[in-house]
């Protein structure tokens, strides 16, 4: 039996994969050389390969061209990125290279396209999908955005009352295209069975009969449904996707205007070197689940619109750790001590239990053993103890030898090179949710942000986007600085 952390890896998985590979025992992600940027930049540091964000969205819709080629399917498809995922110009703007339409989420989503028409990054064609529970600053904004032009910019109403403010805001005397979300119902696992967003199911018929039927300014063009579950081949979801089709034939008998069906997010990424998702599959089988009922109810099949976030962004993000010390606290636990926090820089791991791609950088000819990874912060659940694959985390051993620095200048030791370790496919959401900047769990910095992109003449290059986030910026938002 081999011990070495290279042979743990070929034995379980099948390795190198897309996006993996290992060069004199360094890993490199999607062909970037981490040592390189690790010797550049230093530890701790955020990581974005923006070429991955095209590379996902090709991938989507070219396998949604192929379902509805396959299934004869008369509609079209339409991607949309949803800003909340990560909301950074780059990204945003690297997204928008690939024809993608926007989805917004809350008032300042409004401002962020106001920026991007000024800059020339998109135009008044591009449709806008204004989503969640809305403000009254954030439906007024909507409705100013519908005056300025954007004439595809579609409301999504979360409520019944919502209609009113644009019936009120918006001056164009139309048609101005308006969407209706319909509030899902969630597996028996989760807190709750109706999600809060959207209108009921059994509402929505007499809802459009009531108030949006016959009105000369508004039209309803589409139908939209999220499960927070995701896109996942279960029960659940069919059974949700067939309801709402069978709502939308409803409705498209009585609503001829009707023509779109959002179906959300919730494309899974890979979180584990495991990862088995039928890409293929479900897409065709939505498609054609899609075209089987609307046959059934003899409606014309609709357009189909996605908003994904964490697929389009998600693997092409990384965080890359140095591992600072080891500690023993009993006769079984071993401790890697990391140079950051988990709670500041990977949120998802401490508030909802998320398992990211987790492999070292180097030492990947070293023996390996079973450790708990602890973050820099007092928090007791600063921790990380299991991968999405098996309840543990499995990593190099750490040179046994140190580096004997009470030695004279000249025959002094050269130290051991640490253990780096990298968690990946992290890009979607971890910066929103952690706060980026600002003030964090025991002053932890928000660590420095490298971006990773093609050039001009197709090589790969690398530049800081941010530094590490200093004192001095942070006494002055607490008010020691002025």
């Amino acid at each position: 039996m081999d011990n070495k952390y290279s042979d743990l890896v070929h034995q379980t998985f099948h390795f190198p994969q897309e996006g993996f590979d290992v060069e004199d025992n360094y890993l490199r992600f999607n062909g970037v050389d981490m040592k390189h940027l690790i010797d550049k930049y230093g530890t701790p540091f955020k990581l974005t390969f923006l070429p991955k964000i095209g590379m996902q969205i090709n991938k989507a819709k070219q396998l949604f061209a192929n379902a509805i080629r396959k299934n004869k399917y008369d509609g079209e498809y339409f991607y949309c990125y949803c800003t909340k995922s990560a909301h950074f110009s780059f990204i945003v703007e690297e997204t928008l290279k690939h024809g993608v339409h926007l989805e917004t989420s809350f008032t300042y989503d409004i401002e962020i396209i106001k920026e991007l028409f000024k800059k020339k990054k998109i135009n008044k064609d591009i449709s806008i999908i204004c989503n969640g529970f809305k403000t009254k600053a954030y439906t007024r904004a909507i409705a100013r955005l519908i005056n300025d032009g954007f004439k595809n910019t579609i409301p999504i109403l979360d409520n019944k009352t919502e209609f009113e403010d644009y019936q009120k805001f918006i001056r164009s005397k139309g048609p101005i295209n308006i969407g209706i979300r319909i509030a899902s119902e969630e597996e028996p696992s989760f807190d709750f069975y109706t999600s809060r967003l959207g209108i009921r199911s059994r509402d929505v018929l007499e809802f459009y009969v009531d108030k949006i039927k016959g009105n000369d300014r508004f039209q309803l063009k589409m139908l939209h449904f999220f499960m927070n579950k995701g896109i996942k081949d279960d029960v659940y979801y069919w059974s949700e996707l067939n309801k709402v089709l069978n709502i939308y034939c409803q409705l498209k008998k009585v609503c001829p205007e009707l023509d779109g069906l959002n179906i959300g997010g919730g494309l899974p990424i890979k979180h584990s070197l495991g990862f088995d998702y039928d890409y293929t599959y479900m897409i065709n089988e939505i498609v054609s689940t899609i075209k089987k009922v609307c046959k059934r109810n003899k409606v014309d099949t609709p357009n189909i619109y996605t908003e994904f976030g964490s697929f389009t962004v998600g693997e092409a993000g990384a965080v890359v750790y140095s591992v600072l010390d080891e500690k023993m606290q009993n006769d079984r636990e071993i401790w890697y001590m990391i140079d950051s926090s988990f709670i500041t820089t990977l949120p998802d791991t401490w508030g909802i239990g998320e398992k990211f791609l987790m492999l070292p950088i180097n030492k990947w000819d070293k023996e390996y053993m079973e450790v708990h990874l602890g973050g820099l912060t007092c928090d007791s659940h600063d921790f990380y103890t299991s991968e999405e694959h098996i309840n543990a985390v499995f990593l190099p051993k750490l040179d046994k030898e140190k580096a004997d620095w009470e030695k004279t200048e000249k025959d002094k030791a050269t130290p051991h090179e640490p253990l780096y370790i990298g968690f990946f496919h992290t890009g979607a959401y971890q910066d929103q949710l952690a706060g980026y900047g600002g003030i964090k769990h025991c002053m932890i910095p928000s660590p420095k942000h490298v971006v990773v992109e093609y050039n001009k003449d197709g090589e790969l290059e690398d530049w800081l986007y941010a530094k590490e986030q200093s004192p001095q910026s942070m006494l002055k938002i607490l008010g020691y600085i002025k």
